[in-house]
C-alpha cells in the first residue's frame, strides 16, 4: 500500500486523468432556474401576484371605462328605470334609468383615486412627523398627545366632522380621510426611528460626527420603508371603505359623481325588489379591498425576513 493519501472525490471534480472539470450537478439548475422569471416570482409571492393582478385589472377598467362599452353614467332615462341585468344592460338599470355597468365602471376610478391618495398623502405626513418625533426628543411628547388625541376620535367620525365643515367633493373627501390616517402612520414610524435610534451603527455615526439629517436619510428613513409600504397598502383599503360609508350617508363625494357609496344608497331602498343595484358596486368594493389587502399581506411576508419561509 502507497503513502498517498485518499482523499474524498468532490461533486463536480472528475477523477479522469485529464483532470478536467465534470459537468455540473443535474439536480442543481433546475431549482435555481424555477426562482427565475415571473414563474418563479408568482410561486414566491402568490399574494403579491393575486392581488396585484387583481388591482391592476381594476386599475385597467378604471382608465379604459369609456372603450368597455359604457355609456354616460349620468344620462337619465326614466322610461328604462329599474330593468333587470340583460344581454343589453349588463348590470341593470336604476330608479332614474341609468346604466348600472357604467356608473360601477366610473365609480371604480373614485375609488381607486380616493384610496391610492390617502395611502400617499398620509404616508408621507406620517413619516415626516414620525420622524421628528422619533429623532428630536423634546418634541416626541407634544406630537404624540396630538396624535393621541386625533386617534381617540374613530376615523369614520373625525372624517363626517370634517367633511361638515366643507362641501362635498372628491378632493376633500381624500383630505379628510387623510387627516384621520396620519396619526397610526407617524405612531409606527416613530416606535421604529425608537428602535432604530438605539443600535450600535447609530451610535458609531454620531461618534464620527455624522449630523442628524445625515443620519436620518442616510440610515434611518431606508429601514422605514419596508414597514411603511405595507401600512398604505392597509390605508389605500381602509380609505376606499371610508369613502364608500361617506358617500353612503351623504357626506362624501355629490350625488352626481358615481361612486360606489353613492350608487349604495340610491338602490338601498329598492334592495329587497331590485337587489342588482347594491349588490355590483358592493361586490367591486370587496374585491378592491380583498386585492388590496392581499398584496398588503404579501408585501409583509416578502420584506419582513422573519416571516421569510427559507432563507
Amino acid at each position: 500500500m502507497s503513502g498517498e493519501a485518499i482523499l474524498p472525490a468532490l461533486p463536480g471534480v472528475s477523477d479522469h486523468p485529464s483532470g478536467g472539470a465534470a459537468a455540473p450537478l443535474p439536480d442543481v439548475l433546475p431549482p435555481v432556474r424555477a426562482r427565475r422569471g415571473v414563474l418563479g416570482f408568482v410561486r414566491r409571492h402568490p399574494t403579491i401576484a393575486v392581488g396585484g393582478g387583481l388591482l391592476l385589472l381594476l386599475l385597467l377598467a378604471a382608465v379604459l371605462a369609456p372603450l368597455l362599452w359604457t355609456a354616460d353614467p349620468t344620462a337619465l332615462a326614466p322610461r328604462l328605470r329599474t330593468r333587470e341585468p340583460s344581454a343589453q344592460w349588463w348590470f341593470g338599470t336604476d330608479m332614474l334609468g341609468r346604466d348600472v355597468y357604467s356608473r360601477v365602471l366610473y365609480g371604480t376610478r373614485v375609488s381607486l383615486l380616493v384610496g391610492f391618495a390617502v395611502a400617499i398623502l398620509a404616508s408621507a405626513a406620517g413619516l415626516l412627523i414620525g420622524l421628528v418625533s422619533g429623532f428630536v426628543r423634546w418634541a416626541d411628547g407634544l406630537i404624540m398627545r396630538i396624535m393621541d388625541g386625533l386617534m381617540s376620535i374613530p376615523p369614520i367620525l373625525l372624517a363626517i366632522a370634517l367633511m361638515a365643515l366643507t362641501r362635498g367633493s372628491v378632493g376633500n373627501v381624500i383630505l379628510a380621510i387623510t387627516v384621520a390616517e396620519v396619526p397610526r402612520v407617524s405612531r409606527l414610524v416613530r416606535g421604529v426611528v425608537l428602535s432604530l435610534r438605539e443600535q450600535p451603527y447609530i451610535d458609531a455615526a454620531v461618534a464620527a460626527g455624522t449630523r442628524t439629517p445625515a443620519i436620518v436619510w442616510r440610515h434611518i428613513l431606508p429601514n422605514t420603508l419596508a414597514p411603511l409600504t405595507v401600512q398604505a397598502t392597509y390605508i389605500c383599503a381602509s380609505a376606499m371603505i371610508t369613502e364608500a360609508i361617506l358617500s353612503f350617508i351623504g357626506a362624501g363625494t355629490p350625488p352626481i359623481i358615481p361612486s360606489w357609496g353613492n350608487i349604495m344608497a340610491e338602490g338601498r331602498a329598492l334592495w329587497q325588489v331590485k337587489p342588482y343595484i347594491v349588490f355590483f358596486p358592493a361586490l367591486f368594493l370587496s374585491v378592491t379591498v380583498l386585492a388590496v389587502n392581499l398584496l398588503g399581506d404579501g408585501l409583509r411576508d416578502a420584506l419582513d425576513p422573519r416571516m421569510a419561509r427559507r432563507l
